[in-house]
């Protein structure tokens, strides 16, 4: 009897082992070409060790023993320690011959035209299938997808059911007029439609259009599966699902990969897991596996996340069908993330016109000898092939045929129903909306902000700041930026507006302004006031970030994509930092309505001013921002009182014109006194794109400017006892408020200059985009400007060269008026 305990303890040291390595001795590679891991552990001779080798060193490799959690590891054990389920194999063979013959037609018919094909991948369409089927049957009704170009085409076909005469018809250009706006290329446009799986669920698949920035679009994903979740409340994480195609030199190597990963189970950003699939080329563009990465598997960078990653030999379509089988089953199981290699090879070059013989020649001499999948699994599974693929061939020569005089629609995006009150294109000033609140509604919400629970202890210093705010709301003082944006969200959650915020240290705020989320000092336990304003369908929410902006502001833009009714807020913990979500800003925020007829919402709030702490942190490059900038797509503001702030809020939320709007919130001025405003300014104003001149009547010269140098410029006409010089403050720079800019020099018809004031370098803030817009409505008069010499810095790191060019720059402003001359 104790033998054969001591034979059964050996028989689970050994199958442990293989659980633990045996996916570095699988038969991954369809190529052959990479060599096995020598792993002392697994060289053994036992009997045991033949079972382990079946399960884990065949054609699926399955890493999953670093998972803290037995109950999950177990739960793979038996899945993986079983016969292989019965496969459906005709419909493997027909997924296989129709993603074939769809590359073929179209390498025929277009050659030397980029489609990134999927051949020597083609295994991700049962693949795909099986996910589908798997999570439908567990109650998931929608799956939003994201991939980049490659096998994209391919997809939209088989899986998300867009016609192949509409894929057909792009590659003709039948139409040009049928592009509006600038349009995208075919592989980066979405699609949506309805897939049926094979046991005859429907299950809506949406694949989210993305731009060649690989990865870009993986937070935009999981972010509008968010949304999507928020809206259907409790059943929410059971219903929708995001399912992610990545490349796999672009999984190894872009850090917006691991920071959206990280995500997964963060508050505020989770989703009940991810399958994310890596569709393995072995290449990256030219380069090879040893070359974009420094670890054997490019999935290793999920290895930080306790997750299974299952590999899978892409040329075995049954095992492929198997792992998808078990990684669907496992997401809707344990709410977890999953990833699934699917390792194979890329049959052309990158773009199908590049030659890729010049790079891998032995590659793809090896390839060159490798029959088509579907070939090869027929023969195996002894089904006629050959007859799938005559039917397949004739059904797309004839959609191949009809899209050469195929007459398209204007290209628009279908968008869910809850975008039907909302606009975008151009701007018309019908879309505004009266953003004052009554004196009633502002005393209301004031006090529900400063009241905490009975027992409750605050922090003295935030209690301080509680009994500034009820001052403020009692008319006592004025009213400051952080207490501003707080009764702006009130007052829209009273209004039934959800409103949801998120950033680095964005419960505070940077600069401790904010104190949204009360923390008891005893306990660590939050109050949050806001959640108790709350009507209707609205909530509050706002959230401290991972140390990540590109992912975050991804996954909050895709939020918004999906929440159009929401006040959706990024915020930067200093300005600059939005620099690292420059793809984002760029292929999304800038671009998606040009490109994709896509709308959104996002706020961004970046901290913007020079105030001597360095060149990081000063700017949040303004001049970036206003490149972007065109056919009204974006808004970029800079509001410089409290009421201003609360008003531009507002309305971003209440009218239906659904923009992104860019703010260059303050960081000094949070607690200015010139910027604070009293309780009319909130009960009996609106935002004004351009704060007009209220103490001169009669200027001979006017100072334009934005920001918090007007402010200083003020202070400075104020102490120069200056009565001839007016200071007007843009407000939005974008859309140009040119109506209002050219009434407000109008009235000011005896000023012979105009002059642009910055703090900011030549090279940098909105002078080059001011100027010639100053020009033309200035006419005949003269027009220069202010600013800081051109520098590759943006800002000096002494706060005296700071002092002394600042106080250099209000010199030079005022140098020339009536008073200055005198003295």
């Amino acid at each position: 009897m104790e033998k054969r305990k001591t034979k059964s303890a050996n028989d689970e040291h050994v199958l442990d082992s293989f659980r633990r390595w045996g996916y570095l001795q699988a038969q991954l590679d369809p190529l052959g070409l990479q060599p096995i891991v020598s792993v002392s552990e697994l060289d053994v001779k036992h009997a045991a060790a033949n079972v382990g080798r079946k399960y884990y060193c065949d054609t699926i490799g399955v890493e999953f023993m670093h998972i803290p959690d037995v109950e999950r590891r177990e739960w793979i054990q038996s899945k993986m320690e079983q016969a292989m389920p019965a496969s459906n194999q005709g419909r493997i063979l027909e997924y296989l011959v129709r993603a074939e013959v769809l590359e073929q037609v179209m390498h025929i018919r277009y050659p030397g035209t980029k489609r990134f094909s999927l051949e020597g991948l083609e295994a991700l369409i049962p693949l795909l299938d099986e996910v589908l089927t798997t999570v439908a049957s567990k109650g998931v009704t929608e799956a939003v997808m994201g991939m980049s170009h490659r096998g994209r085409l391919n997809v939209m076909v088989q899986i998300v059911g867009k016609s192949a005469v509409d894929i057909f018809s792009e590659f003709e250009d039948v139409d040009p007029r049928s592009v509006l706006g600038a349009g995208d290329v075919k592989y980066h446009i979405g699609a949506t439609g309805d897939f049926v799986t094979r046991d005859k669920k429907t299950i809506r698949v949406r694949l989210v259009s993305n731009p060649s920035h690989l990865e870009a679009v993986d937070p935009v994903v999981v972010g509008r599966v968010r949304a999507k979740q928020t809206r259907m409340g409790a059943a929410g994480t059971g219903a929708v699902m995001p399912i992610i195609v990545h490349g796999d030199a672009a999984f190894a190597g872009q850090g917006i990969t691991a920071e959206m990963l990280n995500l997964a189970s963060v508050d505020g950003f989770s989703v009940g897991g991810t399958i994310h699939i890596v569709a393995n080329n072995q290449i990256g563009f030219t380069a090879s596996p040893k070359e974009y990465s420094s670890s054997r598997f490019a999935t290793d960078v999920a290895k930080r996340l306790p997750i299974p990653i299952f590999h899978v030999n892409g040329g075995d379509p049954e095992a492929v069908v198997r792992v998808a089988a078990i990684a669907a089953a496992y997401r809707c199981e344990f709410a977890s993330s999953v990833v699934i290699d699917l390792i194979g090879f890329r049959r052309h070059g990158h773009s199908e016109v590049d030659d890729p013989t010049i790079t891998q020649p032995l590659v793809y001499k090896k390839i060159e000898t490798l029959p088509p999948l579907w070939k090869t699994y027929a023969l195996q599974v002894k089904m006629d092939g050959i007859k799938i693929s005559d039917r397949v061939r004739e059904e797309y020569g004839a959609a191949k045929d009809e899209a050469s005089t195929y007459e398209k629609k204007v290209r628009l995006s279908t968008l869910p129903d809850y975008w039907a009150d909302y606009e975008g294109g151009k701007y018309y000033s019908s879309y505004e909306v009266d953003t004052a609140i009554t004196r009633d509604e502002f005393h209301r919400v004031v006090d529900a902000l400063v009241r905490a629970p009975a027992n409750f202890a605050v922090h003295p210093k935030v209690k301080r700041l509680l009994d500034q705010r009820k001052r403020m709301g009692e008319g006592d003082l004025p009213v400051d930026f952080g207490t501003a944006e707080l009764i702006a969200f009130g007052s829209l959650l009273k209004a039934g507006v959800p409103v949801r915020m998120s950033g680095q240290d964005s419960r505070r705020g940077t600069f401790s302004h904010r104190h949204a989320v009360l923390i008891d000092v005893e306990n660590e336990q939050t109050f949050i006031p806001l959640q108790q304003l709350a009507t209707g369908n609205a909530w509050f929410e706002i959230y401290n970030s991972v140390l990540s902006e590109a992912a975050v502001m991804g996954f909050e833009y895709g939020f918004s994509r999906d929440y159009p009714d929401a006040l959706v807020l990024w915020e930067a913990q200093f300005g600059d930092f939005a620099n690292g979500a420059q793809m984002v800003i760029d292929q999304f925020i800038g671009a998606a309505e040009d490109k994709w007829d896509l709308l959104s919402g996002l706020v961004l709030l970046l901290p913007h001013g020079f105030e001597g702490q360095g060149p990081e942190h000063s700017s949040a490059r303004v001049e970036r921002f206003l490149q972007l900038a065109a056919e009204d797509n974006i808004q970029v503001c800079q509001p410089t009182t409290a009421a201003q702030y609360f008003h531009l809020l507002r309305r971003q939320a209440l009218r239906k014109w659904r923009k992104p709007l860019i703010v260059f919130t303050p960081k000094s001025m949070l607690r200015l006194a010139d910027a604070a405003s009293a309780i009319e300014d909130f009960t009996g104003h609106q935002f004004m794109p351009v704060l007009p001149e209220t103490e001169i009547r009669s200027a001979e010269r006017v100072l334009v400017c934005t920001g918090k140098i007007g402010r200083e410029l003020r202070r400075e006409r104020s102490r120069l006892g200056d009565d001839r010089t007016a200071i007007v403050f843009v407000e939005q720079l974008y859309p140009f408020p040119e109506r209002e800019l050219r009434a407000e020099l109008d009235r000011h018809a005896d000023a012979v200059d105009v002059i642009w004031v910055q703090e900011e370098p030549g090279n940098m803030g909105a002078l080059s985009f001011m100027m010639p817009r100053l020009r033309r409505l200035a006419g005949e008069r003269h027009v220069r400007s202010i600013k800081r010499s051109p520098s590759a810095g943006v800002a000096t790191g002494s706060a005296k060269a700071h002092e002394m060019e600042q106080t250099t720059l209000l010199s030079l402003a005022f140098a020339g008026s009536p008073v200055t001359e005198k003295k």
